[in-house]
């Protein structure tokens, strides 16, 4: 069976997003790790979440994700694969945390998950979450910076570098990939067939 190039959509213009499934797919498809993907090509799309600003809760940050990679595939014929990138946060015992999901859902139907991203918020940045301020603005405001949601965000300010926003969104893409990179073992049909 002939090889083809896979046309994936981020539901984000966002370029942390973007470039977090470009690098990925760099490397799976040089490493030819997705059965008959030659190439790829990554475009981005902004589309509406369907959920609230600060998601708040796992539940809400998949469904945001979850939708961007239903919007992309509508709104894009062309599309193999729409991908949904969704940051929140969530309480996880004492601790409000951050939380992350992808969303890769293909023409077929199939669809697979990938979560991560969770580390704990110092509370200079909880009680501005509290007042209604969204994370990146509460991370702006902490760190005297502007735009850290399209740079290191977070993550990266909170771990003085050693791992920047791009990196646990490539992560995260990673697990959600899982599924396409063993379609064998999941049972997924292709879209290359």
């Amino acid at each position: 069976m002939e090889a083809k190039t896979l046309v994936v959509v981020v539901g984000s213009s966002n370029p942390t997003k973007v470039k977090a499934v470009e690098e990925t797919l760099r490397r799976a498809v040089s490493e030819m790790l997705l059965p008959r993907i030659s190439q790829f090509e990554v475009h981005s799309l902004e589309v509406e979440s369907g959920v609230s600003a600060q998601p708040v809760g796992d539940e809400e940050t998949i469904r945001g994700a979850t939708t961007r990679a239903e919007a992309v595939l509508k709104a894009m014929p062309q599309t193999d694969w729409g991908v949904g990138i969704e940051g929140g946060v969530v309480q996880h015992q004492t601790m409000l945390m951050t939380t992350a999901w992808c969303v890769i859902r293909d023409r077929l139907g199939n669809i697979s998950f990938g979560g991560g991203l969770m580390l704990p918020l110092p509370p200079a940045i909880v009680r501005d979450l509290e007042t209604g301020l969204e994370l990146g603005d509460a991370t702006d405001r902490l760190y005297r910076v502007q735009g850290s949601k399209r740079a290191g965000g977070v993550v990266g300010h909170l771990s003085k570098g050693l791992e920047t926003r791009q990196q646990a969104y490539e992560s995260i893409f990673t697990y959600a990939l899982v599924k396409f990179l063993n379609p064998e073992i999941y049972e997924l049909g292709s879209v290359s067939e």
